[in-house]
């Protein structure tokens, strides 16, 4: 299944969600320090209800630690404002990792210049619009993404 990646996370609930979304959809998730947060905060543990022993998360130092992690031969996508391609343009498949930034800032530009530019995805949004929440985010991305692979897993 679809690895999700949140880059230095700020928002506990937003994470909760992520939790429960990976768990629902088999998806991995993986955390990237500093977290805005600590793991065992009431609202992160809320927003994920009793998924957290569903899901699998991982949580990693840096970037460094979590690219070697996850292995060179890995397709990854960033999911930003600032993407060239439009997220369901692409043909994913199972072992694509999707990668989101922190809520205030998105991917920094040296995390986001790592990527091709077509692996630089972003959602439609009306013009003068600065964002998406990032659990709606993730939610949009994994599903269409998993869609595509005709929820491989899903009942």
């Amino acid at each position: 299944m679809f690895d999700i990646v949140l880059y230095e996370p700020e928002i506990a609930p937003n994470t909760g969600n992520v939790i429960r979304l990976a768990a629902n959809s088999g998806a991995r998730l993986h955390l990237v320090r500093p977290l805005g947060y600590t793991l065992n905060d009431r609202t992160l543990a809320r927003a994920g209800l009793d998924y957290h022993e569903h899901a699998s998360v991982q949580v990693h130092d840096d970037w460094t630690s979590c690219v070697r992690a996850l292995g060179d031969a890995r397709r990854m996508y960033a999911v930003t404002t600032r993407g060239t391609a439009r997220y369901d343009s692409v043909l994913y498949s199972e072992n694509d990792v999707l990668v989101f930034g922190p809520e205030t800032r998105g991917l920094p530009q040296a995390v986001l210049e790592t990527f091709p530019a077509g692996q630089r995805l972003r959602l439609p949004m009306r013009e003068h619009s600065r964002s998406l929440n990032l659990a709606n985010a993730v939610a949009i991305v994994v599903y269409e993404a998993w869609r595509q692979i005709d929820f491989s897993g899903g009942t």
